[in-house]
């Protein structure tokens, strides 16, 4: 993982807003006129923003590089630039092997030709021979899962077979680099699945990923250095783990402090460590920090942790809580933790004067924007399939039986 592949340096790309008025067809002027006919005479001015600004960066051989940020932040505008869609206004690149590009929805094939001449066409772009491109044809469409529509034209595609196409062609005409932008969340669960397979797959083998995507547990499984764009630029950069962490809290942090009222519940953290359960075998600590405008008194608190699939895990209720008014922090610790690696949302309920079995006040009912990410080692079964809910250790032991095997009978049904 010595050799640098791509290679960027002080990356700017600036556009232009405002362009109404400038087109001289009468029907367009017509238009205007009837819009905003002040504007016929003295046009529009025309603003400039910069989508990216100086952004620099190198990513060796082999590394699978994530890239986060909000929508507008530049993550897409970065790859069209590496991919040569887009020329930046400033700086440069230097890239070293085949490029493959899986933007948005749309980029890369011919409407009117069907998926198999998409396929070649995509194949000979890359620089493939038709001899190369025969021996992975089959299995491209194996794992698209459009045999019965690859020769029909890909206008006529759904979104989601479009998307199944378009990556199965990137990922198994296998170039050197492949720009994987949030194109995957089209697809359904399952392919989703298929795609991070493959992509660490081809991680393994040496080749090289940059990937775009607004979910997390993504970017965390398959990532392991993470940029963090902002306004264009590069906020910050480091480990997957690291970088999400810091980012989930300045999401969260930003979320539920929004609006004219304080909320009851502000955020939550695992002390030492902010919202990442490393070690869920050993004692744990959730700490809720909350704004209290009156007391609550003899109350009730409720804590829920569910998974992503909406099952809850955990419920724990306090009786008798008494909190003073104004700025708190909370508590809650267990001895142990056990969940699988992944990500979950925790909920939490106050009631005064009363739990919520005997009708006391609501204070809050929350449910917390920044998730609780477990990224502790797998301890169970290696497939998620198989692994179940819970992250707990087993011990097998092989040893010879003392038993005689004519002494043991047979049971019979009834």
């Amino acid at each position: 993982m010595s050799n640098v592949v791509i290679t960027a340096e002080n990356l700017s790309k600036r556009y232009q807003r405002g362009l109404v008025g400038s087109s001289d067809l009468l029907r367009d002027k017509l238009a205007l006129a009837f819009r905003a006919p002040h504007k016929l005479f003295r046009g529009e001015r025309k603003e400039s923003f910069w989508a990216l600004k100086d952004v620099s960066f190198d990513v060796h051989q082999g590394e699978v590089i994530g890239l986060i940020g909000r929508n507008g932040s530049g993550k897409t505008t970065l790859l069209k630039v590496l991919s040569r869609i887009t020329r930046p206004t400033a700086g440069w690149a230097e890239i070293h092997g085949r490029v493959g590009s899986l933007l948005e929805v749309g980029t890369g094939f011919h409407p009117e030709l069907t998926g198999r001449e998409n396929t070649y066409l995509s194949g000979s772009i890359l620089g493939m021979s038709k001899g190369e491109i025969d021996r992975k044809f089959d299995e491209i469409v194996a794992f698209a899962e459009i045999e019965k529509f690859i020769d029909t034209p890909v206008k006529h595609y759904s979104s989601g077979m479009y998307v199944r196409l378009a990556f199965a062609v990137a990922a198994h005409l296998e170039p050197e680099i492949l720009l994987v932008d949030e194109v995957l969340a089209v697809g359904d669960i399952n392919f989703q699945k298929k795609c991070m397979g493959k992509m660490g797959e081809a991680s393994r083998t040496g080749r090289t990923i940059v990937f775009v995507s607004h979910q997390m547990n993504q970017i965390r499984r398959l990532c392991g250095r993470v940029y963090w764009l902002e306004a264009g630029q590069i906020r910050d950069q480091g480990s997957a783990r690291d970088i999400i962490a810091s980012y989930e809290v300045a999401s969260a942090t930003s979320a539920e402090r929004q609006g004219d009222s304080p909320h009851c519940f502000l955020y939550w953290e695992i002390p030492g460590s902010q919202n990442t359960l490393h070690d869920g075998m050993d004692r744990v600590t959730l700490q809720f920090s909350i704004f209290l405008k009156e007391a609550v008194s003899a109350g009730h608190l409720g804590v829920n942790i569910f998974s992503d699939s909406e099952v809850l895990l955990g419920g724990w209720g306090f009786d008798d809580v008494n909190i003073p008014q104004g700025y708190q922090s909370l508590q809650v610790t267990f001895p142990f933790l056990p969940l699988k690696p992944g990500v979950y949302s925790i909920r939490c309920a106050l009631f005064n004067q009363g739990n919520n079995l005997n009708g006391g006040q609501l204070v809050e009912a929350w449910e917390a924007a920044q998730p609780l990410v477990v990224d502790s080692a797998p301890l169970s079964h290696s497939q998620d399939r198989w692994s179940g809910l819970l992250n707990i250790p087993g011990n097998l032991s092989v040893f010879a039986s003392s038993a005689d095997a004519s002494t043991i009978k047979p049971v019979s049904g009834t």
